[in-house]
C-alpha cells in the first residue's frame, strides 16, 4: 500500500500555517525573548487574515512561548531562569537511563548505532555549513534517538516535550560560538562509540561533560 502523499504547507488551514511560521520564528530566536510583535506581522506573512493567527497565538500561549497583550499584540516569552538546569537535568537522566536499559538488550545496539550516525552525518553538514537553526533541529533530534532506542514509551513521550525547549537553548547557546558546531558533532560522534563499546558508566560521563561544555559554560 502507498503512503499517504504529504501535504503541502500552502494547503494546510491557516492557523496551522500561522502556529508552524511564529513557533519556528520563536525557537530559532528570529523573534527573541522580550520582542512584541502583532497578528498582523504573522498575517502579513502569510497572506491570510487575522482571525487564524489569532488561534495560533492562543496555542503559542498555552505553550509558555507567548504572552498575548490584548490590542498590542503578543511577546515572546524569555527563557525563565532555572529552565536550562532544569531541562538539562532531565536531559541527562532519560537518556543515561535510555543508555543503560538499551545496553542490557545488546541485539539492539547495532541498529540503534546505525541510526544514531544516520543523524550524525546530516548534523555534520549543518556544521560545516554553519546552517545553525537546521544544526539545532538535528541535535534534538540525535538526543532523542538516544531516548528513542531505550525503548521505554513512558520517558520518550516525556522526552519529546523538551524538543522545543531544547532547539531554544541550542540556538541562544551557540549562536554566539558558531565555531562550536563541529565540536559537538565530534562530542556526539564519541557518545555513539561509547554506545557501540557498551559502557554505560563512560556514557553517563561524556554525556556530563559533553552538556556541560554545550550549556553550562
Amino acid at each position: 500500500m502507498n503512503s499517504s502523499p504529504e501535504i503541502e504547507p500552502d494547503a494546510l488551514p491557516a492557523a496551522e500555517r500561522a502556529y508552524d511560521l511564529t513557533k519556528e520564528l520563536v525557537l530559532t530566536g528570529e523573534l527573541p525573548g522580550g520582542h512584541l510583535f502583532s497578528e498582523g506581522d504573522i498575517a502579513g506573512r502569510l497572506g491570510v487574515s487575522r482571525t487564524p493567527v489569532r488561534e495560533a497565538f492562543l496555542r503559542l500561549q498555552a505553550e509558555d512561548l507567548l504572552r498575548l497583550i490584548p490590542k498590542r499584540g503578543a511577546v515572546v516569552v524569555p527563557v525563565p531562569p532555572g529552565e536550562a538546569e532544569d531541562v538539562l537535568d532531565a536531559r541527562e537522566a532519560i537518556e543515561t537511563a535510555a543508555v543503560r536499559r538499551l545496553l542490557r538488550r545488546p541485539e539492539l545496539v547495532a541498529d540503534a548505532v546505525a541510526g544514531l550516525r544516520t543523524v550524525l552525518r546530516l548534523q555534520r553538514e549543518h556544521a560545516e555549513a554553519r546552517d545553525l537553526a537546521a544544526f539545532a533541529e538535528a541535535d534534538e533530534k540525535f538526543h532523542r534517538t538516544i531516548v528513542a532506542a531505550g525503548r521505554n514509551n513512558l520517558t520518550i513521550r516525556f522526552y519529546a516535550g523538551l524538543a522545543d525547549r531544547q532547539r531554544r537553548m541550542s540556538m541562544l547557546a551557540l549562536g554566539p560560538v558558531p565555531e562550536e558546531l563541529l565540536p559537538i558533532v565530534t562530542d556526539h560522534e564519541r557518545l555513539v562509540g561509547i554506545i557501540e563499546a557498551g559502557d554505560d558508566a563512560e556514557f553517563a560521563s561524556a554525556l556530563r561533560s559533553h552538556l556541560d561544555r554545550t550549556h553550562r559554560r
